[in-house]
């Protein structure tokens, strides 16, 4: 049976569902960039940095995982790299596009900004069960896989 928006009763409870994740994620936007903000820096450039500490990925691989648009993920690693806080290095695989690595610096600045968000994130983990943690990190894992796996058509169809 589907509801006066076309969908089943379990996809809109997948629909209600999706929009509180979108809160969520508004939620832990605005406090990442309270917490950047402690160490000097951004949110948008708290990611990048983040998602360079692996090592061995280029621009464009950091804004797939990161899901941003590539030109906003390059914008924020030059000026990291004009501060000495990352470095581009040379790409065995693809002369036109280098490795994105940290400075000394940059783990350091990395370091700060994992420190000030440990400061709010242990007293409110404390609040929380860890087996209810667990299964929520299970349960979000499992469904970005199955959202990789089923993505909605380009064109509107299935």
């Amino acid at each position: 049976m589907e509801t006066g928006t076309g969908r089943t009763p379990a996809a809109e409870r997948f629909a209600l569902m999706v929009a509180d994740v979108y809160e969520l994620a508004g939620e832990l936007g605005r406090c990442g960039e309270r917490l950047a903000a402690r160490a000097g820096q951004t949110g948008a450039r708290w990611k990048v940095l983040s998602a360079a500490a692996a090592g061995g990925h280029t621009v464009a691989q950091l804004s797939r995982r990161l899901g941003l648009a590539r030109q906003s993920v390059q914008r924020v690693a030059d000026a990291l790299e004009d501060e000495g806080l990352l470095r581009y290095e040379e790409n065995p695989d693809h002369r036109r596009a280098p490795l994105v690595a940290l400075t000394s610096r940059g783990e350091a600045t990395l370091r700060q900004l994992s420190a000030a968000a440990a400061q709010w994130e242990n007293p409110l983990a404390a609040r929380l069960k860890r087996g209810e943690l667990e299964q929520a990190r299970d349960f979000i894992r499992a469904l970005v896989q199955l959202i990789r796996r089923h993505p909605p058509a380009a064109n509107g169809g299935h």
